[in-house]
């Protein structure tokens, strides 16, 4: 089976075309830095199977990051190229086009963007570039799909061209002579979508706009949260409740019983707090958190698909390079405020192990979750939307100043980036519906197995006593240093397999705001849940992840003994 790889610069509309091209369940984002992990698909073409790989965006053959030797090797071993060129930008897509044509392999360009370069006055002589190159070249719009059935018909004229290779400096001068042969630009007025796209960059005005924008994010998928929840969720577990209540008296009471149905409240069975693998182990995933996925990761596909998020990345790129990152880092935070586990994997679009390391710890102590957010706001949301301000403005307050820290403690570089700005696009929904599905369903794969083992375990120590020995071993810690009941030990226990299951545990054990506010803030720092643990311990390698483990704990300790003081005295 021969393969085909798609070789491209970040934001040419790269992954949307391979999504066009094999029809395969694939997350397709315009932001650089998220196709890190390559996707493959097939299509069938004359009878014939074809492999098809969607490399990730690289502006050279020559690597400079971990992205970049992926996408080299992948282009090594496949058989034709499809060289994806943003219409847009020829002078910047075109030093990567020569470097694949010098390498001799069959090729084919995918001019995609053609719509946007026809509306922004770019005018391309398509075949005389297809001359001077020496290989087919096809006009497409991904998005919408033109000009896709003539790639694919085409595809099988790939082939290798006849440039001669030249040094980078050469290169630049044929790039010049190649755009004034083929390219003519109108002159043309700013349109309302331009003028969009200026106020949302320059830091004037792009600062204020952001911080409109996310905390406008946030509310629609808070609204978009609750209304399901109230409209669908909790309805659905109202009708379940009776069933649950027959198993729970055919059971009787028991280490079974405890495990399966939990502990009833007030005879009664209470989805939150009863903590049975048929009660909570079911409502929380599906009614107290999945509402919330749904909905974040909805207004995060649209953000990404519209040409929002590289906008963002340019803004605070200043910011993170002083916490000893850059910008791409923004994605990770974005990521993580879904679930950690994505937010981890992505820090491997930073190239240093430096940026690493400081946007992993940062993610782990600082980032919470969009399951533990929604729990945040569920037990402290009844005192006062004050209490939550507190909680966020701490992690808000403890990234900067862990960030700047770490960026003093830990040795390594911290590149600049090269970061395209796509023009504004209106997202497709059924895209972004893909987007979304794809996303929720992998959160519920990835989610429903540890909150299962979090239950059981839990239950399975309540019974042997563990839980009992080991709150009493750490009371003195607890109730001395950070001011909560002995009780809060078992949340935190928990916390290790379910961090938006741990602050869920708080609600029975009748502590006041000010502790909740202190448990909550300690649940999210002191360490990450285990499927984010492995992941990170794969990223970062044992003996980091060791470090990164110490920064959480000591943390942990020194901001909820600050919270303690401040919140509750001594």
């Amino acid at each position: 089976m021969k393969k085909i790889i798609l070789m491209g610069n970040p934001n040419v509309g790269k992954s949307v075309v391979f999504s066009r091209l094999t029809g395969a369940n694939v997350i397709a984002s315009n932001y650089p830095g998220t196709t890190v992990d390559f996707s493959k698909g097939y299509m069938r073409l004359g009878g014939e199977k074809y492999e098809i790989i969607d490399a990730p965006g690289t502006y050279s053959l020559t690597p400079t990051n971990k992205a970049e030797q992926v996408a080299l090797k992948l282009f090594e071993e496949g058989d034709i190229i499809i060289n994806v060129v943003n219409a847009t930008n020829l002078e910047r897509n075109l030093y990567l086009t020569l470097e694949i044509l010098e390498k001799k392999k069959p090729t084919i360009i995918a001019l995609n963007l053609w719509d946007e370069a026809k509306h922004t006055g770019i005018n391309i002589d398509v075949e005389k570039l297809e001359k001077i190159l020496g290989i087919p070249i096809v006009p497409t719009t991904a998005l919408t799909g033109e000009g896709i059935k003539e790639l694919i018909y085409r595809i099988k004229e790939a082939k290798a061209s006849k440039v001669k290779p030249s040094s980078e400096k050469e290169k630049w001068i044929k790039i010049g002579k190649i755009i004034k042969s083929v390219e003519q630009v109108e002159h043309r007025h700013h349109t309302i979508k331009e003028t969009i796209s200026d106020a949302t960059i320059k830091p004037a005005t792009g600062i204020p706009l952001a911080f409109v924008i996310i905390i406008a994010s946030f509310w629609i998928v808070r609204f978009i949260g609750e209304t399901l929840v109230n409209l669908i969720f909790d309805p659905i577990f109202q009708i379940y409740k009776p069933i649950a209540l027959q198993i729970s008296h055919l059971l009787g009471p028991g280490v079974l019983h405890d495990i399966i149905i939990g502990r009833l409240v007030n005879g009664d069975i209470s989805f939150m707090e009863s903590m049975g693998l048929l009660t909570t182990g079911i409502y929380v995933p599906f009614a107290a958190v999945l509402p919330y996925i749904i909905a974040f990761y909805l207004i995060l596909s649209i953000l990404e698909d519209s040409g929002y998020l590289p906008r963002l990345a340019t803004l605070v790129d200043n910011v993170f390079h002083k916490l000893g990152m850059h910008g791409h880092s923004i994605v990770t935070v974005f990521l993580g405020l879904g679930c950690n586990v994505p937010g981890a994997l992505s820090t491997r679009i930073l190239e240093t192990r430096k940026q690493r390391f400081i946007s992993a710890t940062l993610l782990a102590i600082s980032v919470p979750c969009m399951a533990q957010t929604a729990m945040v706001f569920g037990i402290l949301g009844r005192y006062g939307f004050q209490y939550i301000l507190i909680v966020f403005l701490t992690l808000l307050t403890l990234y900067l100043l862990m960030g700047l820290l770490l960026n003093r403690i830990i040795k390594g570089e911290s590149p600049e980036i090269f970061l395209e700005i796509p023009p504004y696009r209106r997202p497709s929904v059924s895209a972004t519906l893909k987007k979304t599905w794809m996303r929720m369903r992998w959160f519920l794969k990835d989610a429903i197995p540890w909150l299962f083992l979090g239950v059981v375990l839990v239950n399975v120590l309540y019974s042997i006593g563990f839980i009992d020995w080991i709150g009493n071993l750490f009371a003195p810690l607890i109730e001395g240093v950070l001011g909560l009941s002995r009780g809060a030990t078992t949340a935190l226990l928990v916390g290790f397999l379910r961090k938006d299951l741990a602050v869920g545990m708080l609600l029975p054990l009748n502590m006041t705001p000010y502790q909740l506010v202190i448990a909550a803030t300690i649940l999210t720092i002191y360490f990450p849940c285990v499927a984010t643990f492995t992941v990170l311990l794969k990223e970062l390698g044992l003996k980091d992840m060791i470090k990164s483990t110490l920064i959480m704990i000591l943390t942990a300790l020194t901001v909820g003994g600050i919270l303690r003081l401040i919140l509750i005295g001594l």
